[in-house]
């Protein structure tokens, strides 16, 4: 029942959403430690008007930035941290509801800056639904070609374990039957004639790259390029970058909670 109600939550918030249009809108974020404003992308329509509705209701009023990493992102949006106790585990919670993915790369990518939706693995969240409040602002770094490089390997091997799982499912009954039979040669050779079957769709998949536009953005202003087209981007600070950085680089505990709370003031709408 729980489950029902919200989804059909879901439904209601992102109809009044999108009966709703508020195209071209800015954003003024006050937080601990200094203000900045944000552009919202009419390219992710039902992001922007959630985050719209969720700030003109106050929902974001003193929550705190409970997840920090320097070089890679500020994360808030946790109805729970409001008033969060000084190790309280915190990142699960949310409205009651998730936003239909809206990614849209390469035109949206996580340079510094990148306002983006934060969500639950692939394995419990393959259709990529974001979390209805939860975000992270990207803070990054630059890359050089030797990053891009590695990075455009790392494309290619999880395409690869992709496959390898995709395959290891059509031989499985056959597998089981070496195994039960303690054939172990048949099983290792079962292996091998997986491995080989997935370099050859590997070989026939279109090699995923980064455009040289987008690289040449991480090379100078810098982000995260390894999140990209796996999650929503949906806005982008286009004053008070500087405060990502004296958010990124407190002190945090175990677990990249601050030390002190960073927390969000107000988030304003201004357009």
């Amino acid at each position: 029942m729980k489950h029902l109600l919200s989804i059909a939550l879901a439904i209601i918030v992102l109809s009044a959403c999108s009966t709703q249009p508020k195209e071209g809108v800015m954003l003024l974020m006050e937080t601990s430690k200094g203000n900045m404003k944000i552009k919202l992308y009419d390219e992710t329509p039902q992001h922007r008007d959630n985050f719209v509705k969720l700030a003109e209701e106050g929902f974001y009023d003193s929550l705190l930035f409970h997840r920090v990493i320097n070089e890679f992102m500020i994360q808030g949006g946790d109805p729970e941290s409001k008033g969060a106790a000084t190790g309280a585990m915190l990142g699960n919670g949310g409205p009651g509801y998730q936003v239909p993915a809206e990614i849209n790369y390469p035109a949206l990518f996580h340079k510094k800056g990148a306002l983006a939706a934060a969500r639950t693995g692939d394995n419990v969240n393959p259709e990529r639904k974001s979390s209805g409040s939860q975000f992270y602002i990207v803070q990054g770094k630059t890359y050089n070609d030797e990053g891009f490089t590695a990075i455009e390997k790392s494309y290619e091997d999880m395409k690869r374990q992709q496959l390898f799982y995709q395959t290891l499912e059509d031989y499985k009954d056959t597998l089981q039957v070496l195994q039960q039979a303690g054939n172990q040669q048949g099983f290792m050779d079962m292996r091998v004639l997986i491995e080989e079957e997935v370099e050859k769709k590997l070989a026939n998949e279109p090699k995923q790259t980064i455009p040289e536009e987008v690289k040449e953005v991480y090379r100078t202003v810098g982000g995260v390029p390894h999140l990209d087209d796996n999650y929503t981007v949906f806005g982008e600070v286009v004053e008070g970058l500087d405060v990502i950085d004296s958010i990124a680089t407190v002190n945090t505990n175990q677990m990249d909670r601050p030390l002190e709370d960073v927390y969000i003031v107000k988030v304003k709408v201004l357009k």
